[in-house]
């Protein structure tokens, strides 16, 4: 019954909102985000540069920064990851981003994304034994997709012993460094959960939940907020969105399961869903989050500022704003916003043009090669 719900709620809801263009709507909103890597240390001064010339003049005033494991961490040494950061050179992007009225979120990806195919992350490397997939050879042919794995990216297990020592450790760490007042967990395509025997049989919404409010109590306790990608908390087969933008897994029900403090950024990057409405009406802050394609991401911009300017003083502050997101390298991404590699991506789109088109063509020189 719940899942007809939701469904007919989008649909009513896509209908019911106007064209871009047939009416104005407030075109200025809260948050003016992006979303990018961190950048490798020598990579710093152009990082510097490009926010104080391209991200202050356009008035972005939140940068959620990619860290991972490349900071070096006291905490737990074994972790640090190559091309890691120093306290300096954080200190450094903390304090211009400061100066420019910035807001910086470190994100360091939780459960999902603890590889990238055979590739595996540093967690897993240093902890293997909180993998939630052991069984699977990670040298036998996954270092493509599709594999007869149908192995994405690998997940840590939320019930592996030892597990929150480590990563509460390790949060902690990047926050206070960052000086922040918030942190991402990531916690988007969660594939592979409720799989490894620790926790087989149990209810993967039930699991992903107790994850989600397992990193938020121990955030809350030192008054910081957590945010998470939202995509796990949207139901794919009833609503036809698919196993990438929502989940196939039944990871979806833990909307009901998590407080609802907890921030949620809700990324589509092909269609202009409009779910931010639907994390709203259940009680969260929400953030519509972009990524290469204009003409999309300034409908979901446009949904954003509708959903603001007919919401109920209830609703209204939980409509957040929109967020750019680059998954590239920070090296990359600035070298193709300059003209110096090619920025479209070979499924079509441009982030470049996307963000340009989301928050202005021109901002700051160009800087010499």
């Amino acid at each position: 019954m719940e899942q007809r719900i939701f469904a007919f709620f989008l649909l009513v809801l896509s209908l019911s909102i106007p064209i871009r263009g047939q009416q104005k709507a407030d075109t200025s909103l809260p948050v003016r985000g992006l979303c990018i890597a961190a950048p490798v240390p020598a990579g710093v001064d152009s990082f510097l540069y490009f926010i104080e010339h391209e991200l202050v003049p356009r008035k972005i005033n939140l940068l959620v920064l990619r860290i991972g494991y490349r900071y070096q961490f006291k905490s737990h040494p074994e972790l640090i990851d190559d091309n890691a950061l120093s306290e300096r050179d954080v200190k450094r992007i903390v304090k211009i981003c400061r100066k420019g009225g910035i807001r910086v979120i470190p994100l360091i990806n939780m459960m999902g994304h603890q590889s990238w195919f055979s590739n595996v992350g540093k967690l897993l490397e240093v902890y293997p034994q909180f993998n939630e997939t052991p069984w699977v050879p990670l040298d036998e042919g996954i270092n493509k997709w599709p594999n007869k794995w149908d192995l994405y990216c690998l997940s840590y297990c939320p019930l592996a012993p030892g597990l929150h020592d480590v990563i509460f450790d390790v949060i902690d760490e990047i926050v206070e460094v960052f000086e922040a007042d918030a942190f991402h967990a990531g916690m988007d395509e969660v594939f592979y959960i409720g799989m490894d025997k620790r926790c087989k049989g149990r209810d993967p919404s039930e699991l992903f939940a107790g994850e989600v409010r397992a990193i938020h109590d121990h955030l809350a306790c030192r008054g910081k907020e957590l945010w998470i990608w939202g995509d796990r908390l949207l139901d794919g087969k009833t609503t036809g969105m698919g196993e990438w933008d929502a989940s196939y897994n039944n990871t979806w029900r833990a909307i009901d399961m998590i407080p609802k403090d907890v921030v949620i950024n809700d990324w589509h990057y092909t269609r202009p869903y409009p779910t931010a409405a639907y994390f709203a009406m259940k009680g969260f802050r929400v953030l519509t989050c972009t990524y290469r394609l204009p003409d999309v991401s300034l409908e979901q911009q446009h949904l954003m500022q509708h959903f603001r300017k007919y919401a109920t003083p209830e609703m209204k502050p939980r409509y957040m704003g929109i967020m750019e997101t680059v998954w590239t390298s920070a090296e990359d991404a600035i070298a193709q916003f300059y003209g110096r590699k090619d920025s479209r991506h070979p499924r079509g789109g441009d982030w470049v043009k996307t963000f340009k088109a989301l928050f202005g063509e021109t901002a700051g020189p160009v800087p010499a090669p």
